[in-house]
């Protein structure tokens, strides 16, 4: 796909497979928007592929952004989002989204990731017709990357299989139209069962609404 005049956000840039994915589609003539924790590192980004810089997010940032981007998305159609997601994924309790309950690191992860996963399907049957897609993926298992090592586990996978699996479904021309899909690295694959309960996605719709104020 011809990437020059495309302007294309990254959040969780500065480091890792996002720093790959933006090198890379910089490379392409893209103008690629820099997000991250870290000022230094942004910035020594920005100064290799001469873009822009900004900070990061999780799931209810990645849910109010997308909200407040979609008025330029509609008006740059055709236009793609795609949520980096993971196969950890846990079923959403309900009646302790917080997890005031038995919290965990692992579980608060794989609970957040499979919410990415229910947003994206959301958001795809929202904006059917409008030339938008939304897709998500787990990109690879244990990428070499920072956080990966800082946690002690031995990488399975580069960060450069993680940016393929990304930009297959960011600029690849096979994805053109296609939406609502959840990715494992190269292939369609299925999510955890509750992200096609529509029921479950309806609450963690208006949660996330009322969490971030939007109607």
């Amino acid at each position: 796909m011809d990437m020059s005049g495309k302007t294309i956000l990254i959040t969780g840039s500065t480091d890792g497979v996002g720093r790959r994915v933006a090198e890379r589609l910089a490379a392409t003539g893209a103008t690629v928007l820099v997000h991250g924790r870290n000022a230094a590192r942004a910035e020594n980004l920005v100064s290799r592929i001469h873009n822009a810089g900004g900070k990061a997010a999780f799931y209810l940032a990645g849910f109010l952004l997308t909200h407040r981007l979609l008025p330029l998305l509609k008006a740059g159609s055709p236009a793609r989002v795609v949520n980096v997601s993971s196969a950890g994924q846990q079923a959403i309790d309900f009646s302790d989204v917080m997890l005031t309950r038995g919290y965990s690191g692992v579980r608060a992860y794989c609970q957040s990731k499979l919410a990415q996963i229910m947003f994206t399907f959301d958001l795809a049957e929202e904006l059917a017709g409008a030339g938008i897609t939304a897709n998500c993926l787990h990109p690879a298992t244990y990428m070499d990357t920072t956080m990966v090592r800082l946690s002690g586990v031995t990488p399975i996978s580069t960060v450069d299989q993680g940016a393929d699996a990304i930009l297959n479904l960011a600029i690849s021309d096979d994805l053109v139209g296609r939406t609502g899909l959840y990715f494992d690295g190269l292939r369609a694959a299925r999510a955890s069962a509750q992200a096609y309960d529509t029921a479950a996605r309806q609450k963690l719709r208006t949660f996330s609404q009322s969490l971030t104020d939007l109607t």
